[in-house]
């Protein structure tokens, strides 16, 4: 009989118990048809707006081990197994740990920045009375002052997406483990699928960071490579948040 021969049999301890977890909670997930003893786990766990009625302060964390399909958690759990273990393996279990919960909290207040923001444009034109009934008693209120969805203002669909689509997913904790990698081994070469070539951190960091800026913006301004419900605002935050502590680390604490 042969013992640790598995494919995280030789991954450090966190990054190997992250991606677990993160399985896990896909498989009951779709096991229980999104549901978990009468709860829809993304509405319960998925990060809300802080100004919607579904908004709870556990979201900030949990929403991290939430993702809407297989192929969004295989993506992030790639990022996480690849880089992350070089990650761990350098600043030991606790640092990373920490960091990875930094970044992925603080990826979640950067993106609720965002939608403070566009919930100030939209409550500009909307009256704050009936806002605050849609707030009390969300679609059964739009039930009975519309009968059709095209009398509906764009505005109140633009609000209702904002107070009840949850933000799923690990990717503002891997976006802060993708800026960190750069910073630390900048001229490591990654082959990145579909590219034919190999290309270094640094390069691969800036080239992503730079089209995650424009398709932030092009979600809200319409424009072409907006990324539908991706949000992008939240892998800016990770990649901010990833920075900031990885700079703030290195004059505190120089073998970083």
């Amino acid at each position: 009989m042969r013992y640790g021969t598995g494919p995280l049999a030789n991954t450090p301890t966190v990054v190997k118990n992250l991606v677990i977890i993160n399985a896990l909670m896909l498989l009951i997930k779709v096991m229980g048809d999104g549901q978990l003893l009468g709860y829809d786990l993304d509405e319960v766990l998925g990060m809300h707006y802080i100004g919607s009625p579904e908004f709870k302060p556990w979201q900030l964390v949990t929403y991290m081990f939430m993702h809407g399909n297989f192929w969004h958690l295989l993506s992030n759990m790639f990022g996480l197994f690849f880089l992350g273990s070089m990650l761990e393996y350098r600043w030991g279990s606790k640092r990373f740990l920490t960091y990875y919960m930094i970044c992925g909290v603080g990826a979640a207040v950067l993106n609720m920045g965002v939608q403070a923001w566009e919930y100030s444009q939209i409550a500009a034109y909307l009256d704050p009375k009936d806002i605050a009934q849609f707030k009390l008693r969300g679609f059964e209120w739009i039930n009975e002052n519309f009968t059709t969805i095209e009398e509906v203002d764009p505005g109140w669909i633009k609000l209702a997406q904002l107070f009840y689509t949850p933000m799923v997913g690990a990717s503002g904790a891997v976006f802060g483990i993708l800026i960190a990698f750069g910073m630390l081994y900048p001229n490591t070469e990654l082959m990145i699928f579909p590219l034919p070539i190999p290309i270094k951190a640094k390069y691969f960091v800036l080239l992503y960071g730079g089209y995650e800026l424009y398709a932030g913006y092009a979600s809200y301004a319409g424009l072409p490579g907006g990324g539908g419900n991706v949000a992008h605002f939240a892998h800016i935050g990770g990649l901010v948040v990833g920075f900031i502590t990885v700079m703030i680390w290195k004059r505190r604490l120089p073998h970083t």
